[in-house]
């Protein structure tokens, strides 16, 4: 030992003093022993409230309640509603020492509220641990995540995991910036544009809450338009939230916040951040350091204090659906804090879904258009191809496009680059008259009409077979099936213009944006990038491989699809003309040639109303295994006005591609039964399913058996 000694002390001595301080303070810290949750054991408790009600993280749905913990009186400081602990859960009641429980695995938690006495009558078991005394789980962001389990007949637990994001120490020791004052209020701007715009901002800047659907005019200030918006609820001294659909709008509204109110006012909250950074920012917008939030679904429970306004930007697209459990819909979300704060509500975009229109329809909303020679000065013209003008057309037999497009294309490549939007791969046909192209559809409950076989007609909701079909619309009795799939168009434009840059947009590879020079851009629906300038012209082809998706929302999906490329097109003024290869008689194409999106989804809604879809009625899906279904279905304690459609078998999910939401895993052959209910009686509907999986979970269901509300896709 001596001789050990002598030598460390020898290789020190060369050391400056300084850096032995630092040596010796590591060695000291890394021998105390870490400490390690404890069971409290005798451990006095809390003089004041010694009961904890605690939210264990477990998403399972028969333990969706709170349960209760005695404080030690160590703990009593930090242990304040709000903040992280850690408890022992899963003891049974005969593990008992010294009037506590002891026992179980520590799992995490929230510290729901603090009380005298707890309505349990045996013995509580301790906190274990306060993770941290930063209070991350407000009162209000409590009572919407109860709002969101409800409405989705899912676990509080679940919510909150997707409501608070995962705790990073770095980020939480740092303090958040001291708030700035209150900007001045921001003049209209591009919103003189809409009739009532500029009253909407005065409303916001003076601290009222007004509630409007927003149809925005084609081109790119839809951005600075949100941001103004943002502006006069600070200016009124409250906060605001805006939800767009994916990391290139957070970007552009990002940008024009920045350049309206300067750095430092707003946050930007996503799920692809790093978890230090989004943390942090969390963190700011919780302890009221920053009052204004921009970001994608991650950002639809950010904690805003005062908040003044909420505002959701195109509502129709897929990425608002969240895929975790319990999958709420941003816009849904929205709704439920717009009601809870009673704050203004701004739900935009270029197209109008029906959920929407019915906002409007119901007076909850007022709609904030612009007049209709604007909307004609500033959209581009829009021209049509159909099935007869192909089948006339040599050019579009030889090449597979029409002349029509060509020429687009060759003249808009004069004056700038070229949009080309081709649809995804893999949309599965549907089944139309072949006459007239109307949908068909049961006559039992009006879902979509499915070909398995040659002599095999079946709705793809109810399962019920159709034999003796004829169009409604024109009597017709011959079906065919959509057209499917995406043309293979980059290397045929390629080869038809070999002199001019052709770039792509899709999956693999999204661009953000594309210079003004002469270029032609290939592009799937939903990639597509904005132009220096915008588009001299713009090519939707395929139109039936959107329009004719297995989808109550294929119409409207297509003219959002087609109307957010379009958008991108310079005015008519300018020379800016769209092409879109679709039959002109049917609704959705006559809208994007109107540039109508509102009356097309007023006419949607009516023609739902008539027939009991969704939104006017509410529905859900039950997927899982044959048997576990049928099971399900008997168990469960519906509405008397519910009404179930199936079960019906799934598509099978072949092994080794994406699995689509809500379908099966790969290979395994599973069921669906839709429940519908008037209007009314949803909130019943999830009270009852979530009853029946509670009590399926408790009893330990080896098969599984998905539940979801509102599905997107009900075929």
């Amino acid at each position: 030992m001596s001789s050990e000694n002598g030598q460390r002390d020898g290789g020190a001595q060369g050391a400056p003093p300084e850096q032995l301080a630092l040596i010796r303070e590591s060695v000291r810290r890394a021998k105390a022993p870490r400490a390690k949750p404890r069971t409290w054991r005798g451990a006095a408790l809390a003089g004041n409230l010694p009961v904890a009600r605690v939210l264990v993280d477990k998403g399972v749905l028969h333990l969706d309640r709170y349960f209760d913990y005695a404080v030690p009186e160590e703990l009593d400081a930090d242990a304040q509603p709000g903040v992280r602990v850690r408890v022992r859960f899963g003891a049974g009641r005969h593990r008992v020492r010294e009037g506590r429980r002891e026992g179980g695995g520590l799992i995490d938690g929230f510290l729901v509220e603090r009380l005298a006495e707890s309505d349990y009558s045996g013995p509580l078991a301790a906190l274990a641990q306060v993770v941290s005394p930063e209070r991350v789980l407000s009162e209000e962001l409590l009572g919407l995540a109860r709002a969101v389990a409800d409405r989705y007949a899912g676990s509080l637990a679940d919510v909150l995991q997707l409501a608070v994001p995962p705790r990073n120490a770095r980020a939480e020791k740092r303090p958040s910036p001291d708030p700035l004052p209150p900007p001045p209020a921001p003049a209209p701007g591009p919103w003189e544009r809409y009739e009532q715009g500029p009253a909407f901002l005065e409303s916001l800047a003076t601290g009222g809450a007004p509630r409007a659907v927003w149809n925005a005019l084609p081109g790119p200030l839809w951005s600075e338009e949100l941001a103004r918006a943002v502006a006069a609820t600070l200016a009124s001294g409250r906060g605001a939230l805006v939800v767009v659909p994916d990391g290139r709008a957070v970007a552009r509204v990002d940008a024009a916040l920045t350049e309206l109110l300067g750095r430092g006012r707003h946050a930007v909250l996503t799920a692809d951040a790093g978890p230090e950074k989004r943390y942090a920012q969390w963190l700011a917008v919780r302890r009221g350091s920053v009052r204004a939030v921009v970001g994608t679904r991650a950002a639809m429970f950010a904690p805003v204090r005062d908040l003044g306004l909420v505002a959701v930007w195109d509502d129709g697209d897929d990425s608002h659906s969240e895929q975790h459990a319990p999958q709420p819909h941003a816009r849904e979300v929205l709704l439920l804090r717009a009601a809870q704060d009673k704050c203004g509500f701004l739900l935009g975009g270029w197209s109008c879904t029906v959920e929407a229109a019915q906002l409007v329809d119901t007076g909850w909303a007022r709609p904030l258009v612009a007049t209709r020679e604007r909307v004609r000065a500033a959209a581009p013209l829009v021209r049509t191809v159909g099935d007869q003008d192909l089948a006339r057309d040599e050019a579009a037999r030889a090449a597979r496009l029409p002349t029509l497009a060509w020429q687009a294309v060759r003249e808009g490549l004069r004056h700038g680059p070229v949009l080309v939007q081709v649809p995804r791969r893999g949309y599965v046909p549907r089944m139309a008259c072949a006459a007239c192209r109307a949908p068909a559809r049961c006559r039992h409950c009006s879902g979509p009409l499915e070909a398995r076989g040659a002599d095999d007609l079946r709705c793809g909701w109810c399962g019920r077979e159709e034999s003796g079909w004829h169009c409604p619309e024109c009597g017709g009795f011959r079906l065919r099936a959509q057209v499917v799939g995406a043309r293979r168009t980059a290397e045929e434009l390629g080869r038809a213009f070999p002199a001019v840059p052709v770039r792509t947009s899709g999956r693999e590879q999204v661009l953000d944006t594309v210079p003004g020079a002469p270029a032609l851009v290939v592009s799937t629906p939903g990639a597509e990038p904005v132009a220096e300038g915008g588009y001299a012209a713009a090519l939707l082809l395929d139109g039936w491989a959107m329009l004719g998706r297995p989808d109550l929302r294929a119409g409207e999906d297509a003219l959002r699809r087609w109307i957010a490329a379009a958008a991108l097109v310079r005015p008519q003024s300018a020379g800016g003309t769209v092409v879109v290869v679709a039959e002109p008689t049917l609704r959705p194409v006559q809208a994007l040639v109107r540039w109508d999106p509102v009356g097309h989804a007023v006419r949607e809604l009516a023609e739902r109303g008539e027939l009991g879809f969704p939104p006017v009625s509410r529905m859900a899906s039950v997927s899982g295994p044959g048997p576990a279904v049928a099971a399900f279905l008997r168990a469960v304690a519906l509405p008397p006005s519910a009404e179930v459609l199936g079960p019906v078998p799934l598509p099978v999910t072949p092994a080794g591609r994406p699995r689509r939401p809500g379908a099966p895993p790969p290979g395994e052959e599973w069921e669906r039964a839709l429940i519908r209910v008037p209007p009314g009686t949803g909130a019943a509907l999830a009270g009852a399913l979530k009853a029946a999986q509670a009590a399926r979970t408790a009893r330990g269901g080896d098969e599984p058996v998905w539940v979801r509300i509102d599905p997107p896709d009900i075929g």
